[in-house]
């Protein structure tokens, strides 16, 4: 079955992307949770000339492109998302998150598939995130990924954070953070009521 992702899901693909999928797999995940809808060929056109138009208003020439790149240079995105212990994420930050974003703070409309993530981003801290406003023309925003209510650590706790996970850093940064939100609650305390029990 043929349907249009009204949200990015992972490993199939982006908002407003056409996929085929196995019937059952849209019947009862996909268009139950509203993630998709079906791909009847008038939403699908509608689509097309939405994406279209969008071409349309994205930087004409080099000039205006630059122009663009300046102001997002000197953008700083910021994402509240909820997050675990390690500073993991419930869920990621994608391009067309950062899209969004872009749009809602500076509205400047950029294409998703100009935003060039490896992969979506799932850990707390500060990023550098490229994006191609036009042939020859790109740009990094700086985009702060925080725990909801919360502040980053300290730059060198980031950077001291080896690439895999590192239980004993995470930690220390996810205590300073919550250290900062909410004093009362230390990690050190819970480990030693539930040794109590």
């Amino acid at each position: 079955m043929d349907i249009i992702l009204r949200s990015d899901v992972e490993k199939l693909g982006l908002r407003g992307e056409v996929v085929s999928v196995a019937d059952g797999y849209a019947r009862n995940f996909l268009l139950p949770r509203k993630l998709a809808e079906r791909a009847t060929p008038a939403r699908v056109a509608e689509i097309r000339r939405r994406d279209e138009n969008r071409a349309r208003q994205e930087a004409r020439t080099a000039e205006q492109a630059q122009g663009i790149a300046d102001v997002l240079g000197k953008t700083v995105l910021r994402f509240e998302v909820k997050a675990g212990a390690g500073g993991s994420l419930f869920g990621s930050v994608t391009p067309t998150d950062i899209a969004d974003e872009i749009w809602r703070t500076r509205k400047v409309r950029v294409d998703r598939r100009k935003i060039t993530l490896p992969e979506p981003i799932r850990r707390v801290g500060r990023y550098s995130v490229p994006i191609e406003v036009f042939a020859d023309v790109g740009v990094e925003v700086k985009t702060l990924v925080v725990p909801e209510g919360g502040e980053l650590p300290p730059e060198e706790e980031l950077l001291s954070e080896p690439e895999g996970d590192a239980p004993e850093v995470a930690e220390q940064a996810l205590t300073a953070t919550a250290d900062r939100a909410e004093p009362e609650s230390e990690p050190a305390e819970l480990g030693d009521e539930s040794s109590q029990h």
